[in-house]
């Protein structure tokens, strides 16, 4: 028996239910996967917004197979939409997220209901942050990765000898989520387009009938004037450059590590610490 397997065993022998809530990022496939076989009693959902990238949803059902388990959908009569016209027509942004406690936190509380629950999450350890920690004294965080010590080139290794490997979308964009969040970097905006036009076009279709006089996605610009073909080079640009930045501050990091730098060095934005495990 391995270190981690004398840790995960320990958690394995605690009362309640234990669960994994995942996001269709990398870290939170990885910990199923890494839990998979020492907790036999474990439970996956998935808090769906009915906004998730195609390449999410293929990457859960691709999941699904490997685990064996079925993922639990929540959200299925109550999506983005259904809680856009209990709000008005007010689109959530990094102010006011109404997404984050409607669409991902508040189902996922009444799933477990007063159950006493561990709540694995994914965050690593090379990571500086807990993620959501739920208010429910019956809800208890856990952080394996951290626990056990695992760090991103562990959670890569994971991945690809369960022969998942990293979710598609990870090509252009490093964040889960829905596809029009508003933590989204410039180049990120720039990777919808080119990869889901339709999807951009309903992202500014929102922008448009439902944001109101003045209300970006981005804030400080609009979506049509994002998509002009001299601010879509103007964004290639810098995002090439800060490619080649840290390619030679580093060379010897991983490409996701150094495409995850250069798209961070956008802006000081911080990412949803649940949709984005």
């Amino acid at each position: 028996m391995t270190n981690h397997d004398r840790i995960v065993r320990i958690w394995a022998e605690r009362p309640g239910r234990h669960i994994v809530n995942l996001s269709g990022g990398k870290d939170s496939t990885a910990l199923a996967i890494f839990l998979r076989d020492k907790i036999a009693q474990l439970e996956y959902v998935f808090c769906d917004t009915d906004k998730e990238l195609p390449e999410t949803y293929e990457y859960l059902e691709r999941l699904e197979a490997y685990l064996q388990r079925p993922i639990i959908r929540l959200n299925a009569q109550r999506g983005f939409d259904h809680w856009l016209d209990v709000y008005g027509g007010m689109l959530p942004s990094a102010q006011v997220r109404w997404c984050t406690r409607k669409l991902k936190i508040e189902p996922f509380e009444a799933y477990v209901g007063d159950d006493d629950v561990w709540s694995y999450i994914g965050i690593r350890a090379d990571e500086a942050r807990n993620g959501y920690i739920s208010t429910k004294p019956t809800i208890h965080p856990v952080y394996p990765f951290k626990e056990c010590g695992l760090v991103l080139s562990d959670i890569e290794r994971l991945l690809e000898e369960s022969g998942l490997g990293l979710p598609a979308y990870y090509e252009w964009r490093q964040r889960s989520g829905c596809y029009f969040c508003f933590f989204q970097r410039s180049g990120e905006w720039v990777g919808l387009k080119e990869r889901h036009p339709e999807l951009f076009e309903e992202a500014k279709q929102y922008e448009s009938e439902r944001g109101g006089e003045h209300f970006y996605w981005r804030q400080r610009e609009s979506l049509a004037e994002l998509e002009r073909p001299e601010r879509i080079a103007q964004i290639k640009a810098q995002h090439q450059a800060r490619l080649e930045r840290e390619r030679a501050q580093r060379p010897d990091r991983p490409l996701i590590e150094v495409l995850g730098s250069a798209l961070d060095a956008e802006d000081d934005a911080t990412g949803c610490d649940i949709c984005h495990l």
